[in-house]
């Protein structure tokens, strides 16, 4: 007994070390590992987020953005389940214990996940109330704060930032025609396996890698780029105004933002906080990735005519309850334009203190102007993230300065500092599109067909140096000069980047007198006077006709269309405008003006500058002012649209303040007036969501001193039927004076948000469109011709009929309602003028148009 216990003592250790040898062995044999992809069967396209498991397991994963997936774990599996919403359930029989690799064809299902319903014997009511979806969004909502990099004292990371913009769906043949053959190296350079089943010819691509840091008291953000690389087309396209623009269509995507904008539009985000409101939330799946519990949340919106994304999102299952994958997309039934397809991809990982970090984002959209088929444009952003560092401050001194600072060889890295620091490498057809381009640009052919389509669409011929237009004021019409023709032109900067000239002759046929203008500018800084920061001085001489209550520009653009005018127009002026302006911008967007103006005015037309006492012989005299101003802007984060030689503003979601004065001198060059003029503007677009976005400005001005009619603020009015968003539309030029007054206008859209829900209707895309404005002025005693006789007289009609009026006590009211988005280019009001309809030759209702650009 004793021999067989210590027998047994000795074989104990042995059969427990050689069960777990043969433990191991086994666990080695049966780790099994299944590697592949998932598209749709039809199209081919790459599935992403779809869902692999292990079948009888809750172990699984998804897959990436190119469809691609990798499942591994200890079992012994024999079949792999993979599912996607809106397509049929698919396995796989797998071998276990073996790595494989598989190719899973999903078959769309009949019912789409817009159409998303649960039924149990009868078709059951979407509810809120009691619905473990929501109770989990609601989860993620209250803590998002926590799960965003600003809820740290400190962050820092690299980002990598692609752009590419195709051509898609553009025939293979083309580049047999005879026409083509000399462009087939650009034309042969396909990308098929971006967007499969679709042929892509990338025609642009920038990148960009930067460090960012975060400060989050006093709040800072700061980046230093460390290199940037982007097509260059020449003369013909502004690269830093095309970057612009497309970087603002393809934003960034901030899932844990309220809203989402893209292109021109507002999307609410599935985890906003009124997301259940507008969002329903269906419970998906539930699976392990690297030990971490995910719950799978397919979202649709509740009106799927709405401006919002439908898809899938996986949330952790633990304290954070933060995002860890999503996939966006939208229903193309919504009121977006041109937009074929809308993809948003967003990845995260985990940091080292268990928060997840946006890891990679990647947003495709195809474009065309018919949505079903024809040829288009495809875009695609890509960024990503890495070496995230939180919780690290750097010397205070560090976070001063400018915002954005650019490496001085930036711009210049070579292709060895690309290799080595992209996230990603580029595909086949995207490393060919630097040289490409490079090789189209020098082409003679590209060159002439180039200077066509920017006469045609900007109106300017180039002769290098020098340019001709614009052609949409070489003719027009008017009361005073009858048939008018004009030609002009402007220096670029091929001629110099310091020195710009600007000119103009016209000729009116009725009156016979020759108009004309010219400018000079000397750029302080060396850069572009249309780049971002100006600095510049300029002088400037105009002699030409003016609509009083017209803000006098640089060059006044008589444009064909607005020839056209309603009811009496033949009160005018001829000026004779001497100028000397000095801008300097700075990078925070405050800017400051210095400006000098001598300004000769004389009646035209019907106008005549009459006193007491005068008879109609007595010739009408001119006046003479000096005029000294100032003004004071900011604009904080203003964009621009901005090519070789214009600048447009890019409205946003900040505010915009104006402050001038100026001040007329008696007796400087023959000045007759003193006085002081100032006025503040503030305006600012608000977004509502769902309810569309409204702009609102608000304005006031005071005149100090006793001047004649022609230098009291006269209203800004609107008699073409063009519609004017800063103009009163149904008021008369020259019919309301003020030496102080305070306006506000109000203009609002609702992108649809009723229209979209009316059966039928909705298939118009039309957008509401609705806005009211309200003038408050007044006339001092000193200013009033009634009072004091020395000063000219308002201005009567033919009859006698008084022309011009004050406001009284009673403000000026209109209000319109419209619709915009007409044949996708196009908004059309309907004007109502609400008070002084007694007032000669006014109407209390009117229509007015005006073509916008929105997606």
């Amino acid at each position: 007994m004793t021999i067989l216990l210590r027998y047994a003592s000795l074989r104990l250790p042995v059969l427990l070390l050689s069960g777990l040898l043969l433990f191991s062995s086994l666990t080695r044999a049966q780790t099994t590992t299944v590697t592949g992809t998932i598209t749709d069967a039809a199209t081919n396209q790459p599935l992403a987020f779809a869902n692999i498991i292990f079948v009888g397991t809750n172990i699984g994963t998804t897959s990436n953005e190119k469809g691609a997936f990798t499942l591994s774990a200890t079992g012994n599996f024999t079949k792999i389940a993979v599912s996607f919403i809106g397509y049929k359930l698919a396995s796989r029989a797998i071998s276990p214990g073996t790595s494989q690799t598989v190719v899973v064809k999903l078959e769309s299902d009949s019912q789409l996940l817009n159409e998303v319903v649960i039924r149990s014997g009868k078709r059951e009511r979407y509810r809120n109330k009691n619905n473990p979806a929501v109770e989990l969004i609601r989860n993620v909502i209250s803590h998002k704060e926590q799960n965003q990099l600003g809820n740290y004292a400190y962050a820092a990371y690299e980002e990598y930032d692609k752009l590419q913009f195709s051509l898609s769906s553009l025939s293979t043949k083309i580049a047999d025609r005879k026409i083509f053959q000399k462009y087939r190296f650009l034309l042969n350079n396909r990308d098929t396996t971006t967007l499969p089943g679709k042929s892509l010819l990338p025609v642009y691509l920038e990148e960009k890698l930067s460090d960012h840091y975060y400060r989050k008291s006093p709040l800072r953000d700061k980046v230093v780029i460390k290199g940037s690389k982007r097509v260059d087309f020449g003369q013909y396209f502004d690269s830093n105004g095309l970057s612009l623009y497309l970087n603002r269509m393809y934003s960034k995507v901030d899932i844990y933002s309220n809203s989402i904008f893209l292109m021109t539009n507002q999307f609410l985000s599935p985890i906003a906080n009124s997301a259940p409101t507008f969002y329903q939330f269906y419970l998906a799946d539930t699976i392990v990735v690297d030990k971490t519990k995910l719950v799978g949340l397919n979202f649709v919106p509740r009106n799927p005519t709405d401006m919002l994304f439908e898809g899938k999102m996986y949330v952790t299952l633990d304290s954070n309850y933060a995002v860890q994958k999503i996939n966006l997309t939208i229903n193309p039934r919504i009121n977006l334009n041109w937009v074929r397809e809308l993809q948003i991809r967003l990845q995260f990982a985990q940091n080292t203190d268990g928060r997840y970090f946006l890891s990679k984002s990647d947003l495709l959209a195809d474009f065309g102007v018919n949505k079903s088929k024809g040829g288009g444009i495809f875009g695609q952003r890509t960024l990503s993230y890495r070496n995230y560092k939180t919780d690290e401050a750097l010397p205070a001194q560090f976070y001063d300065g400018q915002q954005q600072i650019v490496d001085a060889s930036a711009a210049t890295q070579p292709d060895e500092f690309w290799k080595a620091n992209r996230h990603d490498s580029l595909s086949s057809a995207e490393s060919k599109v630097y040289t490409n381009i490079d090789s189209l640009k020098r082409m003679p052919s590209f060159r002439r067909t180039m200077e066509a389509l920017t006469f045609v669409l900007a109106g300017y011929k180039s002769f290098g140096a020098f340019e001709i237009g614009p052609a949409n004021t070489f003719y027009s019409f008017n009361p005073i000069e009858g048939f008018r023709l004009r030609v002009g032109g402007r220096t670029t900067p091929e001629l110099s980047k310091r020195y710009y000239a600007e000119t103009y002759a016209a000729y009116g046929f009725k009156d016979q007198r020759w108009k004309y203008f010219l400018s000079g500018t000397y750029s302080l800084n060396n850069k572009s006077i249309y780049q971002f920061p100006q600095n510049y001085i300029r002088a400037s001489f105009q002699r030409d006709t003016k609509i009083p209550g017209q803000e006098l520009q640089f060059v006044q653009e008589d444009n064909f269309l607005l020839s056209f005018k309603r009811g009496v127009n033949d009160k005018w002026l001829y000026n004779d405008t001497w100028r000397i302006d000095y801008i300097h911008e700075f990078e925070n967007h405050f800017s400051y003006s210095l400006g000098f103006k001598n300004w000769q005015q004389a009646p035209a037309g019907g106008l005549q500058f009459k006193r007491v006492g005068d008879d109609e012989n007595t010739p009408s005299p001119t006046v003479t002012t000096s005029e000294f101003s100032v003004e004071a802007r900011w604009a904080p984060n203003e964009q621009f649209y901005q090519g070789k030689i214009y600048r447009v503003p890019i409205v946003g979601r900040y505010p915009v303040f104006t402050l001038r004065f100026a001040a007329g001198v008696k007796g400087l060059l023959q000045g007759e007036y003193n006085y002081q003029n100032l006025t503040a503007t503030a305006s600012k677009r608000f977004w509502l969501s769902q309810l569309g976005y409204s702009t609102v400005t608000l304005q006031g001005g005071y005149i100090f001193g006793q001047v004649p009619f022609p230098l009291l603020t006269i209203h800004r009015a609107n008699q073409t039927y063009a519609y004017q968003l800063n103009s009163y539309n149904l008021m008369n030029f020259l019919e309301f004076v003020s030496d102080r007054y305070a306006s506000v206008s109000i203009d609002h859209s609702f992108n649809g948000f009723f229209f979209n829900k009316i059966p039928l209707f909705k298939r118009l895309k039309w957008r509401e469109a609705v806005s009211f404005k309200a003038l408050y002025g007044g006339l001092r005693s000193e200013n009033d011709p009634q009072q004091h006789p020395s000063l000219y007289q308002f201005p009567v009609d033919t009859r006698g009929v008084p022309y011009t009026y004050t406001l009284n006590r009673t403000p000026y009211l209109e209000a319109s309602a419209g619709i915009a988005n007409v044949f996708k280019f196009f908004r059309i009001d309907l004007v109502k003028r609400l008070n002084y309809l007694d007032h000669p030759n006014v109407s209390s209702w009117g229509i007015r148009a005006r073509a916008t650009l929105d997606f």
